[in-house]
């Protein structure tokens, strides 16, 4: 499990936007996924970093753990956890999102 949370670790250290989700941010594998990706890029962000964790369930579960929250997808900025797919909806109508990817 350690050699996960070193991966999401360093994932979020070297990315600025990432997604923790079911498929890609070509091929999102879930409608949650995929509205996150849409929003993100419409507030934009222009390279999202996509982890598919439907391929590994260790990982998946080492996601929800180091977040504490409970379910995909998952979305960090900055290094910041921000939450799930409906928070970044919220935020990118309020266009708090824009602000945030563009500091």
């Amino acid at each position: 499990m350690s050699e996960h949370k070193d991966f999401i670790t360093k994932t979020v250290k070297d990315n600025s936007v990432v997604v923790f989700m079911k498929g890609t941010v070509d091929f999102p594998m879930c409608g949650f996924s995929g509205r996150a990706v849409q929003v993100l890029k419409a507030s934009g962000a222009e390279k999202i970093c996509g982890v598919n964790c439907l391929e590994d369930a260790d990982l998946r579960n080492a996601v929800k753990e180091f977040s504490d929250w409970p379910t995909l997808p998952q979305i960090y900025i900055k290094g910041e956890f921000i939450g799930g797919g409906d928070i970044v909806s919220e935020m990118g109508q309020s266009g708090e999102l824009s602000k945030l990817l563009a500091k």
